[in-house]
């Protein structure tokens, strides 16, 4: 089965669909010794290139990997940092072919779920936001919370870069000083759970990410190690996402 060249080098975790037709057009893909044009479809069989390094042939990538990763606080999500900081990838699984991309991310106090996946098209979907897909935080803030501020926070609060709310917000326990909420939203903003919570005079000092979508941070996942989705687990992941799940 023959595949546009955007979808298969997606499935192989360079990117999405739409990166892949700019690396296309920028002229950074050869096939079979002549550089490729947006609308060409391989079966796999073909040498194809990356700027200039051989891709691995399909048949070694059976299914798309996704892991579960239970960040903890103190690691960044970038691949290198400048300050020596460590990298949720210091401690990811080798892949022979492709590479990791994080679905979304998680600030350097931030601890909690990080899905990564060898799929760019499905990291493509889960965060972009027509996806809508939900992400749920518990959030333990300094202080008694009143009634009007909650009304405030699930109605709408005014960021610097416009309107944001939860599109859930509970409380889920503490007392004294220290309190506990459980807090969805629908938007991938940078900061944006801590954002809305400060905007309203409260100061986050615990900050975890429980669910992504579909998929919950596992209880008995320690801080620091992974696990990655089973089968069938990916199946209902691919089917939430409205997407096909690559063989």
């Amino acid at each position: 089965m023959s595949l546009r060249l955007q979808k298969w080098l997606a499935e192989r975790g360079f990117g999405s669909r739409r990166q892949m037709e700019g690396w296309i057009e920028a002229g950074r893909v050869v096939v079979d010794g002549e550089v490729a044009k947006l609308g060409t479809k391989v079966s796999g069989e073909e040498r194809i290139s990356v700027d200039g390094r051989l891709v691995r042939s399909p048949q070694r990538v059976i299914r798309p990997k996704v892991i579960i990763y239970h960040k903890p606080q103190g690691e960044i999500c970038t691949r290198s940092d400048p300050m020596g900081r460590p990298t949720v990838y210091d401690k990811l699984p080798r892949l022979s072919g492709g590479r990791w991309i994080g679905v979304g991310r998680l600030d350097f106090q931030t601890s909690g779920l990080l899905l990564l996946t060898t799929d760019g098209e499905l990291a493509n979907v889960m965060m972009h936001p027509s996806s809508e897909v939900q992400r749920e935080y518990s959030v333990r803030v300094l202080g008694e919370v009143a009634d009007h501020t909650l009304r405030r926070l699930r109605e709408g609060v005014e960021l610097e870069d416009g309107e944001a709310h939860f599109d859930e917000l509970e409380f889920a326990g503490g007392e004294g000083s220290n309190r506990w909420y459980r807090v969805v939203v629908t938007e991938g903003r940078n900061r944006v759970v801590r954002r809305l919570w400060e905007a309203e005079g409260h100061r986050v000092s615990r900050l975890i990410r429980t669910r992504y979508g579909p998929v919950s941070l596992p209880r008995d996942l320690r801080i620091g190690k992974h696990r990655f989705l089973s089968p069938r687990d990916l199946e209902v992941l691919y089917a939430a996402m409205s997407l096909e799940l690559p063989k």
